[in-house]
């Protein structure tokens, strides 16, 4: 799902469920509706089994580490997520798991929430529910 609009400074809150093989994502700044990926958005990611860890859940990867990654599968969660200017913070369960990291190729696009197949066999379950978008 992709929004019709463009952001620039917004704040998100979404509340996520997924299973514990899930690989999905909440991608911002995305500068192509027709092909959202890493190389066109910022995604701030869910994925408990992510190879390596560090760009798991709750990080965003290639801009944003987090050491522990935080588990998200089998329960409800919330993202609070802030894109300001050249700055990002995200909230996971009220954890911060990014605190002011900066990067500045995408300054403004749309938002658009990932699932993508399941990490083995394509099991992987996601549901996204109450996602408010606050411009800034």
């Amino acid at each position: 799902m992709v929004s019709k609009e463009t952001y620039t400074d917004f704040q998100i809150r979404a509340e996520f469920w997924v299973s514990d093989d899930a690989n999905s994502g909440v991608f911002i700044r995305c500068t192509n509706p027709n092909d959202v990926s890493g190389k066109t958005a910022y995604e701030v990611n869910i994925y408990d089994q992510r190879p390596g860890g560090e760009y798991g859940t709750g990080a965003i990867p290639d801009v944003a580490k987090v050491v522990p990654m935080p588990k998200a599968g089998g329960k409800w969660n919330v993202y609070e997520i802030t894109a300001k200017g050249n700055k990002f913070t995200v909230v996971l369960n009220g954890e911060k798991t990014v605190d002011g990291a900066e990067d500045g190729k995408f300054a403004s696009g749309r938002i658009a929430l990932q699932h993508y197949p399941g990490v083995k066999d394509d099991t992987g379950t996601v549901k996204f529910r109450k996602v408010q978008i606050r411009p800034l």
